[in-house]
This record gives structure tokens, sequence and C-alpha cells, in this order.
């Protein structure tokens, strides 16, 4: 199994590209499924997790080709042939759930697997499934699938969210495209990715508005067209690499970055005593001179600060002058990358859903394994701050979210490599 192997202590120069948005173009993929005419996407990310969901699409029967090296995706689903999403496909990755709204609007049945992905907590799906019964779907869950139906095709209806879910969102967005009247989604997800899965569906010839609010309308149509549609910039990418040069000095220009996509986020950075600003290109950040300052971090849906950028936040703040406290409402057991943390020297505990980091002056290089994706690049920035060489294993994690990071660091200074199993 690969690892990869970190040496601290060097300042960081250079331009960054960041790639498309992983979670946005997770939800873009599935929505070939609506139409019988082509979608192709622009601006693609090239990552394990995309390849997962074109083996996904391609079993359902839908026509999926990469071009110009991964980053444009030209799909087709003229002929959807299965209607069953297996376990084998599903487990590797949760937005594989994300088939199912736009299968059963289309074409009134869908069995998905129940998904899998990485360990930070249960998440169920019964949001999902509570959205889609509001628009007339019959489900029921017997061995570890979903069957869904809608003989009579799905109708508009009133979508109350208890709370709020990003995945749930864009599965009753997508299926509502094709019901029978009006949908309203109360309590919807307002992140980025949801306003870009939006004017997707929106080139593809769907009526939707409020996007971007908590309370999104649409209008059903009889069918959908094809479309070209560039994928919104990562922002989890987007902040994780501005955390580079902020953990270990020097200044970086994220290419392609847009303060709006992580507001709240930069307002933390700012507080913690780092700069950032706009550029022609995207986002330069830099550290201020002295000690990076102790700020506390809750993590909330969009527009606060996002839970997909806490581990690495915590990776900043180990080495901070003072005690932060990190509070995680988004997901329970989203902290497994503190104990790892804790090996390199840095100052941990962790009640529940709160973590207290209190500073310290240098962390030291060790052998850390990652538990998940975000906790797996949290510990390859704690070692370009720490002392000596930091070993990261399990990192297959990293491929399904960050594309070519090792590339990406190494080409602005930072010492870092891959180093291949045996």
């Amino acid at each position: 199994m690969d690892s990869i192997l970190v040496t601290g202590g060097n300042e960081l120069s250079g331009q960054i590209p960041i790639a498309g948005a992983k979670n946005a173009c997770l939800t873009l993929m599935p929505a070939t499924l609506l139409s019988d005419e082509p979608l192709t996407l622009t601006n693609a990310p090239r990552l394990s997790d995309i390849k997962t969901m074109t083996e996904l699409l391609q079993s359902l029967g839908a026509e999926v080709t990469s071009l110009q090296d991964g980053k444009v995706l030209a799909m087709s689903s003229h002929n959807i042939s299965n209607h069953t999403a297996d376990y084998d496909i599903v487990r590797k990755m949760r937005a594989s759930i994300l088939v199912l709204g736009p299968m059963l609007a289309r074409d009134g049945h869908a069995v998905v697997s129940l998904p899998g992905g990485c360990a930070i907590g249960a998440r169920p799906v019964d949001l999902h499934l509570k959205g889609l019964e509001a628009l007339g779907a019959e489900l029921e869950l017997k061995d570890g699938y979903i069957h869904a139906k809608a003989p009579g095709g799905l109708k508009g209806g009133i979508v109350n969210f208890p709370l709020v879910s990003v995945g749930a969102t864009e599965n009753v967005l997508m299926a509502a495209t094709l019901a029978k009247g009006t949908t309203v989604i109360n309590n919807a997800a307002r992140e980025p990715e949801i306003v870009d899965l939006a004017d997707c569906l929106r080139r593809m010839g769907a009526q939707i508005d409020g996007d971007g609010t908590s309370t999104i309308t649409i209008q059903g149509v009889e069918r959908l067209h094809g479309a070209t549609h560039p994928v919104v910039t990562d922002r989890i990418e987007l902040g994780t690499n501005m955390l580079a040069p902020a953990i270990c000095g020097g200044e970086v220009e994220l290419l392609g970055g847009r303060i709006d996509l992580v507001a709240a986020f930069c307002e933390k950075l700012d507080a913690a005593g780092i700069l950032v600003e706009e550029t022609d290109k995207g986002l330069k950040v830099a550290r201020r001179n002295g000690r990076i300052r102790a700020v506390d971090v809750i993590t909330e849906p969009f527009p606060g600060f996002p839970t997909d950028l806490q581990a690495q936040m915590m990776a900043l703040l180990c080495t901070a002058e003072g005690t932060s406290v990190l509070e995680e409402r988004i997901f329970e057991n989203r902290f497994m990358h503190a104990p790892e943390l804790i090996r390199m020297g840095a100052q941990i505990e962790v009640h529940g859903g709160m973590a207290t980091v209190t500073g310290v002056d240098r962390l030291k290089g060790a052998p850390v394994m990652a538990t998940d994706l975000r906790a797996s690049v949290s510990l390859i920035l704690a070692g370009l701050a720490a002392e000596g060489e930091t070993v990261v294993s399990r990192v297959y994690h990293l491929d399904r979210g960050y594309e070519h990071v090792v590339g990406k660091l190494s080409s602005v200074g930072a010492k870092i490599e891959r180093i291949k199993g045996q």
C-alpha cells in the first residue's frame, strides 16, 4: 500500500492550479441519467471517485468517455439498460446514492444499494428517501437495497427537510426536474455545489429558482435535453492548499480560487494572521509576521465553516499561539485525525463533538495513518510544518478527493514524495 513521505521546514512559493470540485462533479454526472441526449462536463477533476462514478453509470448502460486527459467527461444515457446500482460499486462511495432520483424520475423505477464511503459517522440516507416519498415515490428497503418505484411518474410536492442535507437536496432537486407539477424544497442546502447543479440542470432545460437559498422551487418539465457545463472550482481543495503556505510560510497563488466559495474560512484565516488577497488569476495566500494565532471554529452548513476543512484547520492550529476550540456540528466521529496529530506532538483533547487544541512551538515528524479523505491531507499539511520526516500511510483515501496533491505541493517547494507499496 502506498504512503507519502513529507520532510518539513520548507517555505512555499509559486502557483497551484485548483481543479474542478469533486463533490460537484459527482453530483453532475448522475444528471446524465435525466436525459437521452449527451451531457458534457468540462473542468472535471481527475480522481478515483470520478472513476467509481463512471463505473457505476456505465453499469447502468450510460456511455462515459474521458477526454483531454480526464478534464472533459462526455456522457450519454440514451439507453439505460439496467436500473440496479450494485453493492460492489456503491459501497465504495456515498455519492452513488445520487443515481436514485434521476433513474426514478426518468423511468419510474430503480434499485440502489445502500452506500458506503469514508467512515466518519452513520450519515443515513433517510432524508433522501423522505424527500422522494414527498414526490410520490414508493420505497422499500430490502436486503441492503432501496427498491423505488413511481408507476405513474413522480409528482411535485412540498419537501420539508428537518436537517440540512446536501446529498438529499441534490437527489430531490434532480428528481423534481421531471416530476409533474411544482416542487418546493424547504431547508434546502445552499452550497456552491447545489448552485452548480442547478445551473447545469437549467442548461438542460430545467425550470429552477431559489438555488443558493434555503427554499428551492422546481417546475417540472416533460424532458431535459443535452448540454455542456463547466464544473465549479473545488472549494475544499482550494481551502486545503491555502493552508499550505499558512502552515509552513511563504506565499502561494491558488489559480481559479474565489473568496465567495470560502468566505467563512477566509475570515478564520484572517483572525489567525493569514493574509488572503484576490488576484487576476485567483487568490494569493501568505502568513503575516509572527506566530499563528489561536481561533475557535464551529463547522456549519454553507455559508458557514465547512466540515471538510475542519481536519486541515486543526493541523494549522496545532502550532498556533494559545488555545483553540473546534466544534464539529455536521458529522459525528470526525476527529479521528486527532490521535495521529498527537503522535506528532500536538496537544489535543477531544470530548464528543469538541476538540481543544493547545498550540505547541513545533510538531515533530512521525509515522501516521490516514483514517479518511480529509484526515489524510491534514496529516500531510502537519508534516509540512513538522521537524524531520512524516510518513503518512493508507493514502488511498487521498486519491478519492485530491488531484495530484504530491505534484502540486512539490511544485511550490514542498519536500514531498509518494512511496509505492510493496
